[in-house]
């Protein structure tokens, strides 16, 4: 019986704030020892990031690609109409909301020399990413 739950437990996937990258429970890693929980760490800008419904994701993310920031700036304001992110329950509400605005300002900023138009296109794309996984019912480790 034993077996058999060890065997259910190495087809799942957890994650680790030390190692960054996801790893399968139980899997045996090079240095021998084997992995018990890995979790992706995110720095305050990307947990900052808010859950909002599908069709705003894809508004921002439209936005994002044509206007550097822009969907970004928006994505702030749907933070205070109660969107979900990682960061509120650490930091609060505006806190949270300054950040989303500060990204939007990196983003507008170095759009010039095309980092910010990356940068916000990948910011749309999270947004987007998120949205799905929220509409989904899927935990939010993306």
């Amino acid at each position: 019986m034993a077996q058999k739950e060890g065997a259910a437990e190495q087809g799942r996937v957890k994650t680790d704030d030390s190692l960054g990258a996801k790893a399968m429970v139980g899997a045996p890693t090079a240095g021998g020892g084997v992995v018990v929980e890995v979790r992706e760490k995110k720095g305050p800008l990307r947990a900052a990031i808010p859950t909002m419904p599908f069709p705003l994701a894809v508004i921002c993310l439209f936005l994002n690609t044509f206007i550097p920031g822009l969907g970004t700036f928006i994505s702030a304001f749907s933070v205070l109409c109660g969107a979900h992110c990682d960061l509120i329950s650490e930091r609060g509400v505006c806190c949270v909301f300054w950040l989303n605005v500060a990204a939007a300002l990196i983003q507008i900023l170095t759009a010039v020399i095309m980092v910010g138009w990356i940068m916000s296109i990948f910011w749309g794309m999270d947004m987007v990413i998120l949205a799905s996984c929220r509409d989904q019912g899927v935990p939010q480790d993306v």
